[in-house]
C-alpha cells in the first residue's frame, strides 16, 4: 500500500490531489524562498502564519496559506515525501473532495491550536499538521475500520506513527501543537468521512 510502483505520469493521473499539493509545496518554496526576488519574498511573508498578525490584525487567511509554505527545502521535501507515501491510499479511498477536506481541516486545526496556545510572536508554517491528520485518519481505520487495511499496512502505519510522534518531541523547532492537534483533527474527521465504507477498497 505504501510502496509506490506507478510511473510519474500514472501517479499524477491516479492521485491528482496529492500531486497538486506536492507541486504547490515545492513550487512555493522555489518561487518565494529560493529565488531572491523582493516581490516573491513579500508573497512568502504574506503567507506565513504569524500569530500576532492573525490575532490582532485578523489576518485569518494565514491559518490556511501556512499549510503550504515551508521553512527551507528540506522542510518542504520531507512533508511532500510524507504526503506521497501516505496520501495516495486515502485519496483513493475517500475520493478527491473528502481527501482535500481531511488534509486542509487537519492543517487548520493544528494552526488554530498553535494560535491559541502558542506565543503571539510565533511564526510558523508547514504541512506537518495536515500530514499528521492523515496519520490520525489511519489510526481511526486501524482501530474502527480494520477491514479497510491489510495486516502489513496496519503494522507499517502503526510503527511509522509511533516513530513520528517520538521525533516530534525529540527534534528542535517542531510545532508540537500542529502535530498533536492535526492528528486529533484527522482522527475525528475520519469518523464522518469513512461512513459507508463497508468493504476493503480495490487499491489495497
Amino acid at each position: 500500500m505504501f510502496v509506490r510502483t506507478e510511473s510519474f505520469q500514472e501517479f499524477i493521473r491516479f492521485y491528482p490531489v496529492v500531486s497538486v499539493i506536492v507541486a504547490i509545496n515545492l513550487g512555493l518554496w522555489f518561487f518565494t524562498d529560493f529565488l531572491p526576488i523582493p516581490f516573491l519574498e513579500a508573497i512568502r511573508s504574506f503567507g506565513l502564519a504569524q500569530n500576532g498578525l492573525i490575532y490582532y490584525d485578523q489576518e485569518y487567511w494565514r491559518l490556511f496559506t501556512a499549510i503550504f509554505f515551508h521553512f527551507g527545502l528540506m522542510h518542504a521535501v520531507f512533508n511532500s515525501f510524507s504526503l506521497v507515501l501516505f496520501g495516495p491510499g486515502l485519496e483513493r479511498m475517500l475520493g478527491k473532495l473528502k481527501f482535500i477536506l481531511l488534509y486542509v481541516v487537519s492543517g487548520l486545526v493544528g494552526n488554530l491550536v498553535t494560535l491559541w496556545l502558542g506565543s503571539e510572536i510565533l511564526t510558523h508554517a508547514g504541512a506537518s499538521g495536515a500530514v499528521f491528520g492523515l496519520f490520525g485518519a489511519y489510526l481511526f481505520i486501524v482501530l474502527y475500520r480494520k477491514h479497510l487495511l491489510d495486516y502489513q499496512s496496519t503494522q507499517m502505519i502503526v510503527v511509522i506513527m509511533i516513530f513520528a510522534f517520538i521525533m516530534t518531541f525529540m527534534r528542535a523547532n517542531i510545532n508540537i501543537y500542529a502535530h498533536i492537534f492535526g492528528f486529533m483533527g484527522g482522527f475525528g474527521l475520519a469518523y464522518f468521512l469513512l461512513m459507508g465504507h463497508k468493504h476493503r477498497s480495490h487499491w489495497i
